[in-house]
């Protein structure tokens, strides 16, 4: 009798570890999800067509004017929040393409880009990401810079497998001034690994959280400006960037 009480005992146990466990995993995975604006932003509007398949969502000016951007989300962020930073970059007749993430973690397919650049081969782009996609993206350049013209980061900074200082590929860097999610040690010995031609862009007023439409971000400092006046100074600076581009 004892011994079936006891293991009674370790199977509620095991029980109880995997319930905590399995609900301290969704807690962990459960994405920023996209507001209203990024909602609205996915509809074709304004000369730009807005198609999604299973890996990326693609936003399509009816004229292109130049080089293509994809982009890599921010760890736990659905894609589908950026629409409105693409929107706004597409209709300056830039496709824009925004790449989906297995669990929204760009860390598990940083190869994203490939397939993007593979199934359009007239178009040349640039890669870059907001917070941990741009790591990621940075990654992906440093092994493949032939297939790239340049490289941004939104919030975000190379490591040192990422590295792009001996690369002859052209750099952004947008940085909001209310920005509390970024690690400013690591960022600053991230710049250690961006060419010298690097532009850096302070936002003012904008945080971390406002380079995508998905609400506050826990840690995220108080932004001073509106996320649509963020979204607007950040596309303004990645087209001034892209006009520069050789």
């Amino acid at each position: 009798m004892r011994k079936k009480i006891t293991k009674r005992r370790v199977l509620l146990g095991i029980l109880i570890i995997l319930v905590a466990a399995g609900f301290w995993v969704w807690r962990y995975l459960t994405p920023y999800t996209p507001g209203i604006r990024a909602e609205n932003a996915l509809v074709s509007a304004g000369g730009v067509s807005v198609e999604q398949n299973d890996n990326w969502i693609s936003f399509e000016p009816s004229v292109t004017f130049g080089t293509a951007v994809i982009f890599y989300p921010g760890a736990l962020v659905k894609a589908e929040a950026y629409a409105p930073l693409a929107q706004k970059i597409a209709a300056a007749g830039h496709p824009f393409y925004i790449a989906k993430m297995p669990l929204n973690l760009a860390v598990i397919k940083s190869d994203a880009a490939e397939e993007i650049i593979r199934v359009h081969p007239k178009l040349s782009f640039v890669l870059g990401g907001h917070s941990l996609g741009g790591v990621m993206a940075s990654r992906f350049a440093a092994e493949h810079a032939d297939q790239l013209k340049g490289v941004y980061f939104l919030a975000s900074y190379p490591d040192e497998k990422g590295s792009l200082k001996d690369t002859t590929l052209s750099v952004l860097s947008v940085l909001g001034t209310e920005d509390q999610v970024v690690d400013q040690a690591s960022y600053n010995k991230g710049r250690s690994y961006l060419p010298s031609n690097t532009v850096y862009y302070s936002v003012k007023g904008g945080n971390h959280a406002q380079f995508g439409s998905y609400g506050k971000q826990k840690g995220d400092g108080e932004a001073t400006i509106s996320e649509d006046e963020q979204q607007t100074l950040t596309a303004r600076s990645v087209l001034d960037w892209l006009g520069n581009l050789r």
